[in-house]
């Protein structure tokens, strides 16, 4: 096991530990900085552990996981909670807002751009259907959420880097679509984590307490 070739999900997991590491105290900013700088240029998964190795978290058992299954057809609903449109033009959405469970992206003769790294996940399986046109569609996500892309391009380019998150109950997007002769790319933002998954729980239970507040 310590021989595999170790991949990008793999150094992440370990830059992670490290993060939180300094952030507990248990590694100063020099030793951090030395040791994310080795990661980076790690090769195998044995390489990888030598980092944590006198980390809590270097010692904890870790089992695989995997992103929940794609919803069943109905589970989520067929109308976009919202849509970025741009004909000729350009378009972009980005900053702190809302996801909901469905976006629609079209992009043509133009450029669309969803940045859901700083948004609000107030589900966590979220839909994106992306249809470019002699355009473009790009979409980046936290780091932390699991990815999966379904679709392909016509004389174009549909390219979703998949990867699975380490928590399972991160917000895993699926991305459909199609692009015709146009682009339509999807990947993690470097430096962005989703930290809303506690908050998108207390805003549910705010609202619940004052709709039980206002009878």
């Amino acid at each position: 096991m310590s021989e595999l070739r170790a991949s990008d999900a793999d150094r992440d997991r370990v830059t992670d530990i490290l993060r939180e590491a300094l952030a507990e105290g248990r590694l100063t900013a020099e030793e951090h900085a030395e040791r994310v700088e080795g990661v980076l240029h790690t090769k195998t998964v044995g390489e990888l552990d030598a980092y944590i190795q006198d980390l809590p978290a270097g010692h904890e058992r870790r089992g695989p996981v995997t992103a929940p299954p794609r919803p069943m057809p109905g589970a989520v609903p067929a109308d976009a909670d919202a849509s970025v449109v741009a004909v000729f033009s350009s378009a972009v959405r980005r900053g702190r807002w809302r996801a909901g469970r469905r976006l629609h992206a079209f992009a043509v003769f133009g450029s669309v751009e969803i940045d859901l790294s700083e948004a609000v996940f107030e589900y966590q399986q979220v839909v994106i259907k992306a249809i470019s046109v002699f355009g473009d569609v790009q979409i980046r996500v936290p780091e932390n959420v699991s990815l999966r892309g379904t679709g392909g391009g016509v004389m174009g380019n549909f390219e979703v880097s998949t990867r699975d998150s380490t928590d399972s109950q991160a917000p895993v997007i699926y991305v459909d679509g199609w692009a015709v002769m146009g682009n339509v790319e999807a990947r993690p933002k470097r430096g962005r984590f989703v930290a809303d998954i506690l908050d998108r729980v207390q805003d549910k239970v705010d609202h619940k307490l004052r709709k039980h507040l206002d009878r």
